[in-house]
């Protein structure tokens, strides 16, 4: 690994870029309409709350591999909710929020400096920004075959996409699975938007038609961030693997990465209810309905946007063109160049506003 500041491996941030555009869309009158994050603006569910308020008295340190209520609760939502079976005990921990958990796994899993990691070719930019702290080598790939004969360290899948919205079937992530079995490359699936799915199933990295029953070399990563507006408590968890959550465990427990005890009985009341989480995929629906015809209606194309939340929009110009264009009307979204040089006519466009503001996009467009 070189030496030097650790900032001079890591790319700038990329929605610094977009500082001197949100000055001009705050202009409009009517004021910005901000959808270049996919931060959450409706309420956190009540049963959180409640069941946050009721283990505030935790004065004592918890445990890095997480309550055993907490590992279970992860376990039966995968089952109820995907079909995910074989999961044990010991093969989920929690984690606090799943960005951190992304940008330092491949150096909590021994990724060397010159080891090869592969991205999707649109890809979340902490993929590469974890890749970069060990010093690692980055391929942006989405066929096996664009690979060639290297053996690659560790590999990402994410579906549903961050920025695409496109959701690969399970018979692709079954072929990727074999294949970085055949070469001992670790897979980890990214799969913070599985229940943000709208014209497609997604499906579990984990799920017995893709694993074949075993979750050897493969962890998946999920956070309620999304499905239930906790992105404010920084609750996730990782699963898959049991030897490689071990891994995982040994080297937070010595960094003392631990999610709050309070935060881990809040995520257990987020896994166990339901209804909270189809009562917002109704609001985003809705919202995503309302965006998508008013891009239409303003010339857009939108391509993949089956899931997460985000609408994958392109009028067949540079992406920073487009986001000039929205921002002299108010509106501010992020260029697709963030993800990779395959999006640099793209824009991704965000659900996650309010309901007045969404309608604030139709007036103007």
């Amino acid at each position: 690994m070189t030496s030097g500041p650790l900032s001079a491996r890591l790319p700038d941030f990329p929605w610094d870029q977009l500082a001197p555009y949100a000055t001009i869309a705050r202009r409009h009158p009517d004021g910005v309409v901000d959808l270049s994050i996919g931060t959450p603006v409706d309420p956190t569910p009540r049963v959180v709350q409640d069941a946050l308020g009721a283990a505030a008295d935790s004065p004592g340190y918890p445990l890095t591999i997480g309550r055993p209520e907490t590992r279970q609760a992860a376990i039966d939502w995968l089952w109820r909710r995907f079909a995910v079976t074989g999961l044990g005990i010991d093969a989920v921990l929690p984690v606090i929020g799943t960005k951190e958990l992304i940008s330092t796994l491949p150096l909590h899993l021994g990724v060397s400096s010159g080891d090869l990691v592969v991205i999707p070719e649109l890809a979340y930019p902490t993929y590469a920004v974890g890749a970069a702290l060990v010093g690692a080598r980055t391929l942006a790939a989405d066929s096996l075959t664009a690979i060639g004969p290297e053996r690659p360290t560790l590999l990402w899948l994410n579906s549903p996409s961050n920025p695409t919205g496109r959701v690969l079937p399970s018979e692709h992530l079954r072929k990727v699975v074999d294949w970085c079995r055949e070469r001992g490359t670790i897979v980890v699936s990214d799969e913070c938007y599985l229940e943000c799915a709208w014209d497609a199933s997604a499906v579990s990295v984990l799920h017995p038609e893709v694993c074949g029953g075993s979750h050897e070399g493969i962890l998946s990563i999920h956070s309620l961030s999304k499905r239930s507006n906790l992105a404010g408590y920084r609750c996730g968890f990782v699963a898959g693997d049991q030897t490689l959550i071990a891994e995982l465990l040994s080297v937070r427990k010595n960094l003392g990465l631990i999610l709050p005890g309070p935060q881990q009985l809040a995520l257990v009341a987020a896994l166990d209810d339901d209804a909270h989480v189809e009562a917002q995929h109704a609001v985003y629906a809705a919202r995503r309905r309302s965006l998508r015809e008013s891009l239409a209606s303003a010339g857009f194309r939108i391509d993949h946007s089956e899931a997460s939340l985000y609408l994958w929009a392109s009028r067949d110009e540079d992406c920073w063109s487009t986001v000039a264009w929205l921002a002299e009307r108010g509106i501010l979204v992020a260029p697709g160049a963030f993800y990779g040089a395959a999006g640099a006519r793209h824009v991704r466009v965000a659900l996650t506003a309010s309901d007045e503001r969404v309608a604030a996009v139709a007036s103007r467009l």
